[in-house]
């Protein structure tokens, strides 16, 4: 496989990127600790290997060349980041409470999935940039799974130190003033990567 070592420097830069999964992470760490994180670090690690597989798939193909099923899945993903910003802004504390202790793990897994599948733009990465690391005669599945395979693990690995870095803040979120001042960017942020993503073109 040509230039695998270029491949893992650019997967690890666009995966460190602020995104929406990024601020997921960092907000299900600050409320449930770096253990309560990982369900959803491993829905986002999940999403890019489906992702991936649809991408390499004729559907990617059909999802790549249709404006409107593009525009369609635009939208829905733009707004599922807006219904997180406004469910961010609205927090009152990171300090879990008896409703979010009993919060399955599975809902947490199910929103990083989500955020995962319904943004386009993940897609087209995988598209645009997976084949510039294959060779032509090789063979391309074993290709394509060493590389997506790598993404996953990458994905895993990068956001669970994010996870280390916020839990290491959840003191200071145990006031009022921090949680307000964080749940507020935070919400602004998804509310932010929302817009975005419904005027973005291919």
């Amino acid at each position: 496989m040509a230039s695998y070592g270029l491949f893992l420097l650019l997967a690890t830069l666009t995966i460190l990127s602020p995104g929406p999964g990024v601020v997921l992470t960092l907000s299900n760490a600050l409320r449930h600790g770096w253990a309560g994180a990982l369900p959803g670090i491993f829905g986002i690690a999940l999403g890019a290997l489906v992702v991936a597989g649809i991408s390499a798939s004729s559907l990617g193909l059909l999802l790549a060349a249709s404006t409107t099923a593009f525009t369609l899945l635009k939208y829905i993903g733009a707004l599922y980041l807006l219904y997180l910003g406004i469910k961010m802004w609205r927090t009152q504390s990171f300090v879990p409470t008896l409703k979010d202790s009993e919060a399955r793990p599975g809902r947490r897994f199910v929103e990083a999935l989500s955020i995962q599948l319904l943004n386009p733009k993940a897609g087209f990465f995988f598209l645009a940039v997976f084949p510039q690391f294959i060779q032509p005669h090789g063979n391309y599945y074993s290709q394509f799974l060493l590389l997506v395979t790598s993404y996953s693990l990458l994905v895993i690995a990068l956001h669970s130190g994010y996870a280390l870095m916020a839990n290491s803040a959840r003191g200071w979120l145990s006031s009022r003033r921090g949680a307000r001042i964080v749940g507020k960017l935070s919400g602004m942020t998804f509310l932010g990567f929302g817009v975005m993503l419904a005027s973005a073109s291919k």
